[in-house]
């Protein structure tokens, strides 16, 4: 292999110690937790979280009003129906009433014929 360097233990471990000093600076270079902008973000966040959690208490309680506005209308539906179809047993026993009413009438004419 053309780019294949025998590395030496001491210049492999060197390279690791000096990658361990980059990894520690780095988080030293971090701020502390009571520095403003550290501060400040996290409150920046705070109000996303809390204004989020706003708009969402906010849609649930339209979901909520809109399915109690549709329970609502169902119910209404349904209860219509209910009336359409008690007034509509009612005229099919006034119809039955009317008929048995001409049958007999009939009946009696028939009888009252014959004697």
């Amino acid at each position: 292999m053309a780019g294949f360097k025998d590395q030496q233990f001491d210049t492999r471990r060197g390279a690791s110690a000096q990658a361990k000093k980059a990894m520690l600076e780095k988080f030293k270079a971090r701020p502390s937790e009571d520095d403003p902008a550290v501060q400040e973000r996290r409150a920046e966040r705070q109000r996303i979280a809390e204004a989020r959690a706003a708009r969402e208490a906010e849609r649930e309680a339209q979901r909520q009003a809109e399915a109690a506005r549709r329970e609502a209308e169902a119910a209404e539906v349904r209860a219509r129906a209910e009336r359409e179809a008690a007034e509509a047993a009612e005229r099919q026993r006034a119809l039955e009433a009317e008929q048995k009413a001409a049958r007999d009438a009939r009946y009696a004419a028939r009888k009252a014929r014959r004697k």
